[in-house]
């Protein structure tokens, strides 16, 4: 059992497999009692079991769809009301490769509440008190693919979601103990990829992380205070030149008159 002090409350979304079980793991470890929030109570009381038992954690569980507002609204209501909260795993998400034009739009929709709205209505729920005691964090995961649309603009324009709301969100708590931070995974070995329709065994496997891994990563990269962690980056270089490329062109698309190619 740990005996380390408590360190609050870490709310993990998506918590009963995958990335968010390892998350769950892991910061139980690091001393944080838990809120674990996914639709699936038998394999969630299944985890909760046992971080009670390794690491002599609290660990409450709410049984929820992020993609039903009823239940997206009882989740909130249950973090902003909890004082001892300290951590945001905005983790829970749906994938697919689906294409607008054949894609369900139902399945579209469920989609796009979970990746987009769930998180930020979530992130609302909890921040004006992180802000008021100026301790948290918020960690969203996003992916890789919001900078690359080939496995279709939904999921992608989901996550292009993410990172553009967390940098926004980097900027709003700036000059606090507030922490923002997102993370964007590559392929990751998770059941993410069957329930999402693909085969992740069909990928170069020198391209395919482990969740273990990946939240080790990610938890690493948070302790620095890194904004965007990219846990399959091995050259850091190139998102400073990434980011600093794409600020340097934001920069260049203001002007008083159209741009001379536009001419009648």
């Amino acid at each position: 059992m740990s005996g380390q002090s408590n360190r609050g409350t870490a709310v993990v979304t998506g918590a009963s497999a995958g990335i968010g079980a390892v998350y769950a793991d892991r910061l139980a470890g690091q001393g944080y009692d838990l809120v674990l929030v996914a639709r699936r109570a038998d394999r969630l009381e299944e985890l909760a079991e046992k971080l009670r038992y390794v690491y002599g954690r609290k660990v409450s569980l709410i049984s929820a769809d992020l993609a039903d507002d009823n239940d997206v609204r009882r989740v909130e209501q249950a973090i902003s009301a909890d004082d001892s909260v300290t951590l945001l795993v905005n983790n829970a998400g749906i994938g697919g490769a689906q294409v607008v034009a054949t894609a369900d739009a139902d399945a579209a929709e469920r989609m796009i509440k979970v990746n987009v709205i769930a998180l930020t209505r979530l992130t609302r729920a909890v921040l004006p008190r992180f802000l008021a005691r100026n301790r948290g964090a918020v960690v969203n995961i996003a992916s890789v693919l919001a900078f690359d649309t080939s496995f279709g603009g939904i999921y992608s324009g989901t996550k292009a979601y993410v990172v553009n709301f967390t940098e926004a969100l980097q900027r709003e708590v700036a000059g606090t103990q507030v922490k923002a931070q997102v993370v964007l995974p590559g392929a990751t070995r998770t059941d993410f990829w069957e329930i999402a329709g693909s085969d992740i065994d069909a990928l170069p496997q020198e391209i395919v992380m482990t969740a273990d891994d990946l939240v080790d990563a990610a938890l690493v990269g948070l302790a620095k205070g890194e904004a965007v962690t990219v846990p399959g980056l091995a050259d850091a270089a190139k998102l400073d030149i990434f980011l600093g490329a794409r600020q340097t062109f934001y920069g260049s698309l203001h002007a008083d008159k159209p741009a001379a190619r536009y001419a009648a």
